[in-house]
């Protein structure tokens, strides 16, 4: 970890600016643009100012990023981005995708995978992420130059293994079921989270009608009025202070955004895992149907139905020289078999070691992250808690001084 490029390179994405240009198709679109900035570390560290280098990425820009390293590393649990557009949220927020609030949340949203990628002792080290961080020009030609969307499976093929392979790894199906499930309990946390601040706004706000009768009533007393009037001025504070509550948590159900988009990531992993075990099963099997065919043109018996044994009975059988000329490509395609089963096997088992290290390496992470997002959002609850309780301190010596 100590050579990740986080340890050498501050990054960030400082800015969000909103720009109006045309497309591919030459559509006129609005779209959001993000300033990355780096510096190196080591400068900093001799006591010298190290210059920021900055450029400008579209969100379509992190998607191609992202693209290429899901396809290029398929055994990493490669970060997620953030929303595109805004999901469980409480009917106070936007679900506009332009909508100020919602840009700023995904520019440090956006400033975590770089992060995140940073981060990653394989990732950190790709050149085409570097040249994402500090190339503006020419970055999406190289990119498409590697050839990675040649290598990206279908999403029919990978259906088809999920439904055919016979045996599957265990591991990777428990591992598929869990990503599974954590997406559905996260979904379910942050609705009903979206729901309490729904509610809790309105029981806040409705305090703002304290303060209001308390003012009118102050007007018509005259021992009880600066009494009343103050315990109305707290209860405004305490209602206005609602919106500064949500926009806090906003930062917590991003944080568990985050982990439910690594759902996904983590069901890529075991996705490819099972294409590769289905391709070994057809390769292991194609092999097989060949050593068979190859012993029938040997011995001159056919164990199974064929259209190859129904030939022979209806034209008669091969000459010794055309069986010859047969065997020899059989034999030749069986020892190309044999070595492409080797191959596949090798290729499995590394796919396994490096994947499972990458797996573990994720749920440290992971198990790190979710228990501390969990108890910042408790103590903030807490302090929220606190400050009603102050508030109502507050009127009740207000009251006592009437």
């Amino acid at each position: 970890m100590e050579d990740c490029l986080a340890k050498k390179m501050e990054i960030t994405v400082s800015e969000a600016e909103k720009r109006t240009g045309r497309n591919a198709m030459n559509i006129q679109e609005t779209y959001t643009a993000y300033l990355i900035e780096t510096r190196a570390v080591e400068s900093q560290s001799e006591g010298q100012c190290a210059p920021v280098d900055s450029l400008w990425r579209r969100y379509s820009e992190f998607e191609l990023l992202r693209n290429y390293l899901s396809v290029t590393y398929p055994h990493i649990v490669v970060p997620p981005l953030p929303e595109k557009r805004a999901d469980f949220v409480w009917h106070k927020l936007s679900a506009d995708n332009m909508d100020p609030d919602f840009v700023e949340r995904r520019r440090i949203g956006l400033e975590n995978f770089l992060l995140r990628v940073a981060s990653h002792p394989v990732l950190c080290q790709d050149k085409i992420f570097y040249s994402f961080l500090t190339q503006e020009g020419g970055w999406k030609e190289m990119v498409n130059e590697t050839g990675f969307q040649l290598k990206a499976d279908s999403r029919l093929k990978a259906l088809n293994a999920t439904f055919r392979v016979k045996n599957p790894d265990k591991r990777f199906t428990e591992l598929k079921h869990y990503s599974d499930e954590l997406q559905s309990v996260i979904s379910h946390l942050l609705r009903v989270r979206a729901r309490v601040a729904d509610r809790l706004y309105g029981v806040y706000k409705v305090h703002g009608n304290y303060g209001r009768v308390f003012s009118e009533w102050s007007a018509i007393e005259k021992e009880m009025g600066d009494g009343l009037q103050s315990a109305g001025h707290h209860m405004d504070v305490y209602a206005a202070s609602i919106d500064d509550i949500l926009e806090e948590e906003e930062h917590y159900a991003d944080q568990l955004k985050e982990y439910l988009f690594y759902a996904e990531a983590l069901r890529a992993v075991c996705r490819k895992h099972e294409l590769m075990q289905y391709d070994l099963e057809m390769a292991a099997q194609d092999l097989t149907s060949k050593k068979q065919q190859c012993e029938e043109l040997a011995t001159g018996t056919v164990r199974t139905f064929s259209l190859k044994g129904m030939t022979s009975k209806l034209f008669g059988q091969e000459t010794p020289e055309q069986r010859e000329a047969k065997l020899k490509v059989l034999e030749e395609q069986i020892q190309e078999g044999e070595e492409q089963l080797k191959s596949k096997n090798l290729e499995g088992r590394d796919f396994v070691k490096s994947a499972w290290a990458d797996i573990e390496r994720f749920k440290e992470q992971k198990n790190h992250d979710l228990k501390e997002a969990l108890i910042s959002y408790a103590v903030m609850q807490i302090s929220m808690c606190k400050k009603g309780i102050q508030v109502w301190t507050n009127a009740k010596e207000c009251f006592s001084k009437m």
